[in-house]
């Protein structure tokens, strides 16, 4: 492989990466709908705890823990901020 076979391969990477963030989120998006009826709240330190710990045993590198706890750190991140603004949405359209 030479390095334009190389970077084809990550942007395909990086197209299925996109496609699987997106889903997340939107699955996330449906999390935060159940939280708010039951009167969860956005914030699960123990799930997220879990998530990493979760991601790390799977890990099989070449990034280390370190570099996986960060980026699912922000995966989780954007998932919460998602989850808020959906939440101030409707609570504005129930005014």
């Amino acid at each position: 492989m030479d390095i334009n076979d190389i970077r084809k391969r990550i942007d395909e990477l990086d197209d299925e990466l996109l496609r699987i963030f997106n889903e997340r989120a939107g699955l996330a998006l449906e999390i935060g709908k159940i939280k708010k009826k039951l009167g969860l709240p956005v914030y699960d330190p123990v799930r997220e705890k879990r998530i990493f710990s979760r991601m790390k045993e799977a890990n099989a590198g070449p990034l280390d823990d370190g570099a996986i706890v960060r980026m699912f750190e922000r995966v989780v991140d954007e998932s919460r901020r998602l989850e808020r603004i959906m939440s101030q949405r409707e609570g504005r359209e129930e005014c």
